[in-house]
């Protein structure tokens, strides 16, 4: 077990550039099941959630060929062999593999998957998309999914997941015959995982829209892609930028898909300039929360993509303890995605939790060193950033949760200024 140690108070400066995304290396890693060519992806960022892909996909038997964040990867021979249920647990997108597997090979006996610990995080909706396209599947503490050959369907999914929007896309892509997707997720990974495939051959159209005209094709081929950037890592680094008073420059930021998420800071009080694809955040932020109408308090939500994201919601929860006013967050989402601000509230924020969904943030409030434990990926970047914010040494345990999204975030982050060191636990 590792820790951070964090002396806080220190503006960050400098440039940074942001590893790829996470959520779509992951989809793309599990399409690769879909053909039995080499498919070489650029940008595949070094993190826990994507080595545990490697290891569940070589456990089928897949070939993978690394050269740092360079991935050949070959489907060739592949066998549908009971998976390791402690790897299934490890990540939530292991049910990425039910769509390629089913589709290609038609099996797969899945343990049920894992991920972090916010809440309970249905899988009703794949299991509806793939009985669509006429795969057989039995639920007995594990999943066995079977087909013999899925044809093309018109597909309501029942809410807009994006995993199960994916797992869709991958089936549908092998599938004989016409698809259309409706109420699919279009995020940005979404979209990635679309264009990768009509590289390798697939027929996707409508990308970016939440209906997808898919026409099944018979075989894909191989291909080479580059991943796009992290926006949820941008974004984190804004924070980071925000909370310290600091200055920094985000290399190749993506900020094409950043609109909403601008628009949300800026009622924060959060501004940032665009220079071609790099973002600069400057040090002399107005830091002040926008009111409603009237000078009622503002209510920030999630909803699906292009709306404000909910793995955002935590940063944004701590840029909110910096900023002069009142604001309320809302996550319907997931029911335990708001428990982490009784750790803001020991360092000094001032957070009222109204219930598991919703909270409101009374800032600026001075934040004071904590010892504190991650409890998943995006609220464990969260306590990161109000430790950088509060001057003192404060410690983070359990950043495995942490390093499973972030590719060396502590390094990343000390190029920039901060004193931050990983340790190991005693």
């Amino acid at each position: 077990m590792e820790k951070f140690v964090i002396d806080g108070g220190v503006p960050l400066q400098g440039d940074v550039t942001p590893a790829g995304n996470k959520n779509a290396a992951l989809p793309l890693l599990a399409a690769c099941l879909l053909t039995d060519e080499p498919v070489t992806l650029h940008n595949v960022p070094d993190i826990g959630d994507v080595q545990a892909m490697r290891r569940l996909l070589e456990s089928l038997g897949v070939d993978i060929q690394v050269n740092e964040n360079t991935w050949v990867v070959q489907a060739q021979t592949v066998t549908p062999a009971d998976l390791d249920p402690d790897l299934t647990r490890k990540i939530r997108a292991s049910i990425l593999l039910a769509g390629p597997m089913t589709a290609r090979f038609g099996e797969l006996r899945l343990p049920p998957p894992g991920g972090d610990v916010i809440g309970r995080r249905r899988v009703d909706t794949h299991l509806l998309a793939l009985k669509k396209l006429g795969a057989n599947i039995d639920y007995d503490r594990n999943f066995t999914f079977q087909a013999k050959g899925l044809r093309g369907a018109d597909i309501l999914l029942d809410e807009a997941s994006v995993t199960a929007t994916e797992n869709a896309i991958m089936a549908c892509a092998l599938a004989k015959g016409e698809s259309v997707l409706r109420n699919a997720a279009s995020e940005p990974h979404v979209q990635e995982l679309c264009h990768f495939l009509n590289r390798l051959g697939a027929r996707i159209s409508n990308i970016g829209s939440n209906t997808l005209n898919i026409e099944g094709v018979s075989r894909l081929h191989g291909g080479e892609f580059t991943i796009g950037p992290d926006y949820l890592e941008v974004v984190s680094f804004i924070g980071a930028a925000v909370v310290t008073r600091g200055s920094i420059r985000i290399h190749n930021a993506g900020p094409d898909y950043l609109d909403m998420i601008r628009l949300v800071f800026g009622r924060l009080g959060v501004v940032w300039d665009v220079e071609g694809e790099d973002i600069v955040v400057p040090a002399d932020q107005p830091l002040e929360i926008e009111t409603d109408l009237g000078g009622a308090i503002p209510t920030i939500n999630v909803m699906p993509w292009p709306a404000f994201p909910t793995d955002l919601m935590s940063i944004a929860i701590v840029v909110a303890t910096q900023s002069r006013g009142s604001v309320l967050f809302h996550d319907w989402m997931y029911p335990s995605r708001m428990f982490f601000t009784d750790k803001l509230v020991g360092m000094g924020a001032q957070i009222v939790l109204c219930d598991p969904h919703r909270c409101i943030v009374q800032g600026p409030t001075r934040l004071y060193p904590e010892k504190m434990e991650s409890p998943d990926i995006r609220a464990g970047m969260s306590l990161v950033l109000a430790a950088l914010s509060a001057s003192g040494r404060s410690v983070i345990r359990n950043i495995g949760q942490i390093d499973r999204g972030y590719e060396s975030v502590d390094k990343k982050l000390a190029s920039l200024g901060a004193k931050i060191e990983r340790q190991k636990e005693a």
